[in-house]
């Protein structure tokens, strides 16, 4: 599909300023293209990210570099069974003026920034993880009779541990959907950490470069929705959520043996926001079959839950998505 004569131009454009980012991040962040760009993704779609790796794989370091390679305010916070719904959006606060009157004034927390890490956001009790999920929904915060709206771009990105349970709460189903993405971080490989290991034993920290101003973030997310959606991709990505509904007419027979519940209608969304932020990253301006294929994992897996027949015979979430995805897009291309 030829691309507009007037998007040609804002195509190019897009393109070398992710590239740059890119670029920037990877002075710091060896390998993990995939989470880079997942991360991207979510923050160009206007969604939230939730990543899942062992201790040490740099997610902490991968948003501090965002921030500065962005120009973005950034904000940690360390999630623990005692943290506070407060400690997380602010709260009142009495003020003394110097005649000795006295008032109420509101003292914003650290959800007020654009780039959120919520450091192993499972230590933390179900009402706290409620007071983070309700911000990231609603994108504002209420004190009293007063609503605080939260800068644009606005991004959570959430992360856990997969290997450490004792002592967690596990994110209820109805919150995971929240999030745009779950992306898995690997370890990485022999070469990746022999390079991790060389930077660490340089004298010089690199010196990053802010690359794109926050306008310019806000003015790629206008071009990522103008990114066309043709009738046959928007149909992929209604069949890839049908096909993992467990006793409907679209289900896929792996569905109906191992998933108890399916992906819901926000999964069909996501992969049509994240397909059309990737595109964009390759230099289109049309949605393709192969965007949705790529996307999906990241956008489903989290979205589904599994019966006991498929703990009993080793599936996961993401051996069932590559052959529902695999035979959606066969379809698809057919």
């Amino acid at each position: 599909m030829p691309e507009p004569a007037t998007g040609a131009a804002e195509v190019s454009q897009a393109v070398a300023r992710l590239d740059t980012v890119r670029k920037e991040i990877g002075k710091v962040i060896v390998g993990q293209q995939d989470v880079v760009d997942g991360v991207l993704i979510c923050l160009l779609s206007g969604g939230h990210v939730l990543l899942e790796g062992v201790p040490g794989l740099g997610k902490t370091t991968l948003l501090r570099t965002l921030s500065r390679v962005l120009h973005l305010k950034y904000s940690r916070i360390q999630f623990t069974p005692d943290l506070m719904p407060a400690d997380i959006v602010g709260s009142m606060v009495i003020e003394t003026a110097s005649d000795g009157a006295k008032s109420l004034r509101f003292q914003p927390g650290p959800i007020f920034a654009n780039l959120v890490l919520a450091d192993e956001i499972n230590r933390a009790t179900p009402k706290t993880q409620s007071a983070l999920l309700e911000a990231m929904q609603e994108r504002t915060v209420t004190s009293g009779t007063t609503t605080h709206q939260l800068d644009r771009p606005f991004l959570v990105m959430a992360t856990q541990n997969p290997i450490e349970m004792e002592g967690t709460y596990p994110l209820p189903e109805a919150q995971l959907d929240r999030f745009l993405m779950k992306i898995v971080v690997e370890f990485p490989s022999r070469e990746e950490l022999n390079r991790i290991v060389e930077r660490t034993i340089q004298r010089d920290e690199p010196e990053l470069n802010q690359v794109i101003t926050r306008s310019e973030i806000l003015e790629l997310r206008g071009t990522c929705r103008e990114v066309v959606v043709a009738p046959h991709v928007r149909d992929l990505a209604v069949n890839l959520v049908m096909a993992t509904q467990p006793g409907t007419p679209g289900a896929h027979p792996l569905a109906n043996k191992y998933i108890r519940y399916g992906s819901s209608p926000r999964g069909a969304q996501a992969l049509v926001e994240c397909g059309r932020v990737l595109a964009l990253m390759q230099g289109r301006f049309h949605l393709a079959v192969d965007d949705i294929r790529k996307v999906a994992p990241a956008v489903l897996r989290h979205r589904i839950i599994l019966n006991f027949d498929a703990h009993a015979d080793g599936q996961t979430p993401d051996t069932l998505l590559q052959e529902l995805i695999s035979a959606m897009a066969r379809r698809a291309e057919g």
